[in-house]
């Protein structure tokens, strides 16, 4: 199923080192003809870092998609009872908020617009980096592919010698990875 005409949410959340990728792929969404919602966790939208600064992601993502952000919990609720998108992306989905999800938290703008979006039983496609998917994290990333309606991008890990239990999205795999996810299927191999 292509993604032309579909309204797909991203769901920005820390990891802000893997940023530039996040945004490539946002604007490939848009300019394969999605209409896409952009959803800021608080750390998305406030901290700033060496890589960036949060308002100027801000103002990045809604110049990119035409769209303001979903900023907040009560912003992002409504994407349940209203069905407001047809494939939610979590880009790029933490570690931390891998560990909520995994755990029914919803204590951010990302994690209610997941919850929100799941009870429509329609997908949520995460595109983890996360230093420790292969240490604690593992039994969440575990629970969460076992999940109906959850999808991942293939990922893999990012540097094996300094940092071994790190994984990242292939996020160059994010648009066959959605349309996979639209027909209810997980895009193969999903580690590489």
């Amino acid at each position: 199923m292509k993604i032309k005409g579909k309204k797909i949410g991203v769901a920005f959340t820390g990891s802000f080192c893997t940023y530039e990728k996040a945004f490539l792929a946002l604007e490939k969404l848009v300019e394969e003809g999605a209409m896409v919602q952009p959803i800021f966790s608080e750390a998305a939208q406030s901290v700033d870092s060496r890589f960036g600064k949060g308002e100027e992601f801000v103002k990045r993502a809604e110049e990119i998609t035409g769209h303001k952000i979903m900023g907040t919990i009560a912003e992002a609720e409504p994407i349940g009872p209203k069905s407001l998108l047809d494939l939610l992306i979590i880009l790029p989905c933490t570690g931390n908020t891998i560990a909520k999800l995994a755990n029914g938290i919803t204590d951010t703008p990302a994690l209610m617009a997941a919850k929100a979006h799941l009870r429509n039983e329609k997908p949520l496609l995460l595109s983890i980096s996360t230093n420790d998917a292969l240490g604690m994290n593992m039994k969440n990333i575990g629970l969460l592919l076992n999940a109906k309606h959850i999808f991942f991008v293939p990922f893999g890990q990012d540097h094996a010698q300094k940092k071994p239990n790190s994984m990242v999205a292939h996020t160059e795999l994010l648009i066959p990875a959605a349309e996979a996810a639209l027909e209810g299927k997980q895009y193969q191999p999903i580690i590489q």
